[in-house]
């Protein structure tokens, strides 16, 4: 009896575990390839995006476009349902646009963030 009462436990914390595990790693697609020729870290970007939109990093993307290189947050604010996409520039840090899921406004950033 006691062993069963172990092994149900056992297996409770580690469903729970689990769960928990997944529910917080953001999506991430973030190349090696790229990773190199960022100035700005992911940890400073998403310090910086969360300075803008308080809340849960979702997931995270570095993208080169142009031959700008960008990182991308989708992030959902703090007591709402939608995502903010917050993009900052991997060679500057500054806050490049922040946009709404759920509409197709774009809202640029003049102010430099470092």
């Amino acid at each position: 009896m006691r062993l069963l009462s172990t092994i149900t436990l056992i297996a409770g914390l580690a469903l729970v575990g689990t769960a928990n595990l997944s529910a917080q790693a953001p999506m991430r697609q973030v190349p090696d390839s790229l990773v190199g020729k960022a100035k700005v870290s992911e940890d400073s970007a998403r310090a910086i995006a969360l300075k803008r939109v308080p809340g849960t990093v979702e997931g995270v993307k570095l993208y080169s476009k142009n031959g700008k290189l960008d990182w991308v947050f989708g992030i959902k604010p703090n007591g709402k349902s939608t995502t903010e996409r917050v993009t900052i520039s991997a060679a500057t840090g500054h806050v490049v646009s922040v946009s709404s899921g759920s509409s197709s406004s774009t809202k640029h950033s003049t102010t430099p963030h470092s």
